[in-house]
């Protein structure tokens, strides 16, 4: 798919270089398409693992790569989104991204402080492209990644293997806290062994991360832009330098038209620059250059670092001999100091994002809750209403079978309010309407709602008849409360899904069985591929899950009127089936909601 793309892109228009994103490809995917991490979710354990994840991609021959910055479903907080989009701005591929449904994920949408943190962050990342585009010629040409671990700069070093809060873009670290109440400038820095010398864009700020070179060093960076259409070749050029122990460094910068093909026609210009200190005196010089291309004529600012942020300024022009006069040694020190104060200073009085719980009237995930059990005739389930309302254990207690089980905050028994996977209705906090206690009652039942916005509620009925213990009921609905009066009446477009993850006990003995509306007999096993059930290709009804290891049957029957179509997906990798009933999607009023009923029991299979 990623390769037809690509092509038919260039078939279009041949002076242009495609892009294309995709999050799924075979071996060889790297070379017509961008990749993301695939429909991650708003949390802090998700944000941990961005990091490496986008480093194993790289590993595996995948350089431009990154996550859905603040998460893709359910709602970030301030803190969480501007957190994620300092260490975003800084990976290969930087893109804010949620599903529909969620509160909105733009900068300005969680407040000033939020807003003026993800500016300072994607300014960085302007300023940094000479040198990330540099990286990803080097990726093209060599095949290196362009974001790697930290262990890359000393792999001799076991304790760096486990550090997963910190990566390198070439010679740049950048060490940032996935922790909320850990600011950056309060992490414990693990750093491979060598100079690494702190330094920023006098941007420095607690949910930011802290940026490094690597002593040997030399890094391109540009001007701050709005686009990189703003860009232009003869704008000043800056030199960042971080000298070794023996006074020198080198870096590279790359510059071609940044689309077409002219650069295979050696339509570029790459420039090799040294730096050496002697006599007190550093000197800044290009030592080669290759490609086509003249140079430009521009000035270039050098910047030395000296420690703590600190640094020594020289002007010149590029292409030219640039000298830096090094002060005394007391001097420098002087200077390190001073910095490192006014660093601290500015840590202290930077202005805070906010700790915010709720995002929207809606609260972070809390996995400390108990669940509630509803524990009637045959069943007994566990219910996490906080969280989705979702159940998290399905309990057939005649056979022992363990129907359905998944972890507090994802998968198990979901719905959600749209075709989106995991949209609206999967992680709001649910109210409980209703329960009724077994005794001396007539009904096991559970009955609670969730606000999915835009004037609706998702809800939801679980009983245990005691008329008939065998048979768990689940009623499920979108309803209108409050419906704006220019929209007449009617809501967005809403699609009702339930959506339960069942285990499979004997996964290669395993199948679904039905009989569509239209008479067919139909046996789907693990090894078919994703499928869906439309029209008289529905069941008629009725399905079940058979597991002929024990005999056993999970019979799941319905209104037929109420669903417009039945997927069936399986997930080998995690043991689990998903039998998925969908409503139509269309608006819903206070007076057309829309409904799934349906029905859970287990049959023994001859």
């Amino acid at each position: 798919m990623a390769r037809s793309t690509n092509e038919g892109m260039k078939l279009a228009d041949e002076n242009r270089r495609p892009f294309v994103l995709a999050r799924a490809g075979f071996i060889g995917n790297q070379r017509y398409a961008a990749t993301w991490t695939g429909d991650n979710l708003s949390t802090w354990e998700h944000l941990r693992m961005s990091i490496p994840m986008v480093l194993q991609l790289g590993l595996s021959g995948l350089p431009l790569s990154g996550p859905d910055i603040g998460g893709f479903a359910g709602d970030a907080t301030p803190k969480l989104f501007g957190r994620w989009m300092g260490i975003g701005a800084m990976f290969p591929f930087c893109r804010a991204h949620s599903e529909m449904g969620t509160v909105d994920h733009e900068p300005w949408s969680f407040g000033e402080e939020c807003e003026e943190v993800c500016r300072l962050a994607l300014m960085r990342r302007y300023r940094l492209i000479p040198h990330i585009y540099t990286l990803f010629y080097k990726a093209h040409t060599e095949g290196t990644p362009v974001a790697v671990p930290t262990f890359f700069a000393d792999s001799k070093d076991p304790s760096l293997r486990k550090v997963e809060n910190s990566f390198l873009l070439g010679p740049v670290l950048i060490y940032s806290s996935t922790i909320p109440d850990v600011e950056s400038h309060q992490l414990e820095l693990v750093l491979p062994k060598g100079i690494w010398l702190r330094f920023d864009f006098n941007d420095s700020h607690p949910d930011l991360p802290l940026l490094c070179l690597q002593g040997g060093s030399i890094i391109p960076v540009g001007p701050p832009v709005q686009n990189v259409g703003e860009a232009k070749l003869t704008d000043d050029l800056s030199l960042i330098i971080a000298l070794d122990d023996h006074g020198k460094a080198e870096g590279v910068i790359y510059e071609d038209d940044g689309d077409g093909y002219e650069f295979t026609r050696e339509g570029y210009l790459l420039t090799y620059y040294v730096a050496e200190l002697q006599s007190s005196v550093v000197t800044v010089k290009v030592t080669r250059t290759e490609g086509s291309w003249k140079r430009p004529k521009r000035r270039l600012h050098v910047q030395l670092l000296l420690g703590e942020g600190a640094k020594l300024d020289a002007w010149g022009t590029d292409g030219e001999v640039v000298q830096i006069k090094v002060p005394s040694e007391s001097d420098v020190a002087h200077l390190i100091s001073t910095n490192k104060e006014q660093y601290w200073a500015r840590m202290e009085s930077a202005k805070r994002i906010p700790v915010v719980e709720e995002a929207s009237g809606q609260r972070e995930v809390d996995l400390s809750r108990p669940p509630i059990e509803l524990k009637s005739g045959d069943w007994i389930l566990k219910v996490v209403p906080w969280i989705g309302g979702r159940i998290i254990s399905m309990m057939h207690f005649p056979s022992g079978t363990q129907w359905l089980h998944s972890r507090i905050e994802m998968d198990g028994y979901e719905e959600y309010s749209g075709t989106e996977n995991r949209s609206a209705g999967c992680y709001e906090e649910y109210t409980i309407l209703e329960r009724d206690p077994q005794q001396g009652g007539e009904v096991e039942a559970l009955k609670m709602e969730g606000d999915i916005g835009g004037g609706l509620v998702i809800g939801r009925q679980i009983s245990i008849g005691k008329d008939n213990p065998r048979v768990l009921h689940i009623d499920s609905s979108i309803l209108a409360r409050q419906i704006g009066a220019g929209s007449g009446g009617f809501s967005r477009l809403v699609c009702l899904r339930v959506h339960p993850a069942f285990s499979l006990l004997h996964p290669s003995e395993s199948f679904i069985s039905f009989v569509s509306i239209n008479g067919t007999k139909n046996e789907v096993w693990p090894d078919s591929d994703d499928l869906s059930f439309e029209g008289d290709l529905r069941p008629n009804g009725e399905w079940m899950l058979v597991d002929r290891s024990s005999r056993l049957g999970l019979v799941n029957r319905f209104d037929i009127s109420e669903v417009f179509k039945c997927v069936i997906h399986w997930e080998m990798e995690a043991g689990t089936v998903n039998m998925e009933l969908c409503s139509e999607q269309r608006p819903v009023s206070k007076a057309s909601a829309l409904s799934i009923s349906h029905e859970y029991e287990v049959r023994e299979i001859s």
